[in-house]
């Protein structure tokens, strides 16, 4: 029988399989710089972070329709389900669309909500949505993304993170963004700790984060550990992602050890499983490797997920032994 999982870090764009992205961007009659999954499959062979992140908008603006983003939550929950996962958490960037592409608010949120509905009938799994603003976004933008997202609480939005390259700017300008959504009972999850190191988790908490996406550089500050450790606030650690991006140069090298030895709280995620070649599996196995059990990483995404209390209860019942 298949390990039960949770899964608190999935870039819903980042899963598209590459037959289905090239599908996809012919039917919307976008041009990628790949014509088969061969090519594609070079083209997801990043030399760094920032050649990810161009990537990733190349490709992520292929999506155009609400049938685009209602497949994608359908394919991935087919997959993670595959896996046992039994609650995903997932991240979409509609602000992105809505700037680069004008797509309207409600294609967007809808497509995504209703895919979470057809994944509950057809798999058994319960998909819930924490979007991501993106570094560099105009603040007005972050702002009406906030209010949006709010308005889709009851469809299965449950926080709002923001994401992209954490050298491009700080987090400040999008306070008020943080407060509308914080307002409208969407707490703050953002990715922080990944390509910049602790000061960015420290700011991130400053900020008001409840749990922090990726922050494993907080390993580079023992105080800061600590503090995290002792506020149980949940690390979406996504093992092979960091490899990929060149975060961590070794899987030796991961951090993890070092979080999960100083108390902290450690979810296992595929970040974007398509891009990076992975999968939930994959992830839990490469976790268990470092020391950290697939009871251990289902606790951790127990504290963090940010679902409703009936859900919370189901996912607690049927939590793995830990150690």
């Amino acid at each position: 029988m298949t390990t039960p999982k949770i899964e608190l870090h999935v870039h819903l764009e980042g899963t598209v399989r590459p037959a289905t992205l090239l599908e996809i961007a012919r039917r919307n009659g976008e041009t990628l710089p790949a014509d088969t999954v061969e090519e594609l499959a070079e083209l997801y062979r990043f030399t760094d972070f920032g050649h990810f992140l161009d990537v990733w908008g190349m490709t992520t603006n292929c999506l155009r329709t609400a049938d685009d983003f209602r497949r994608i939550v359908v394919d991935y929950a087919r997959e993670a389900a595959g896996h046992g996962a039994v609650y995903v958490e997932a991240i979409f960037s509609p602000a992105e669309r809505v700037e680069a592409q004008g797509l309207a608010w409600d294609e967007i949120f809808t497509g995504y909500c209703e895919g979470a509905v057809e994944a509950r009938e057809r798999f058994g799994l319960t998909v819930r949505f924490a979007p991501d603003l993106y570094r560099g976004c105009p603040a007005d933008l972050a702002e009406e993304c906030a209010r949006v997202a709010a308005r889709y609480r009851d469809r299965g939005v449950v926080g709002l993170g923001i994401g992209g390259n954490e050298r491009r700017g700080p987090l400040e300008p999008y306070r008020r963004a943080v407060e509308i959504a914080r307002d409208g009972g969407l707490p703050f999850v953002p990715h922080a700790g990944e390509a910049a190191g602790a000061d960015s988790v420290r700011e991130a908490l400053v900020l008001g984060a409840v749990r922090v996406r990726h922050g494993i550089r907080a390993a580079e500050d023992p105080t800061l550990l600590t503090e995290i450790a002792g506020r149980g606030v949940v690390l979406d650690v996504c093992p092979t992602s960091n490899l990929r991006t060149g975060v961590v140069p070794t899987p030796d090298a991961h951090p993890l050890p070092r979080l999960r030895a100083a108390g902290a709280l450690c979810s296992v995620s595929t970040d974007d499983p398509a891009m990076f070649g992975t999968d939930l599996g994959r992830e839990y196995a490469l976790a268990a490797r470092l020391g950290h059990t697939a009871g251990d990483a289902y606790a951790a995404g127990l504290a963090g997920a940010l679902c409703e209390e009936p859900v919370r209860a189901f996912l607690a019942e049927g939590a793995p032994t830990s150690g």
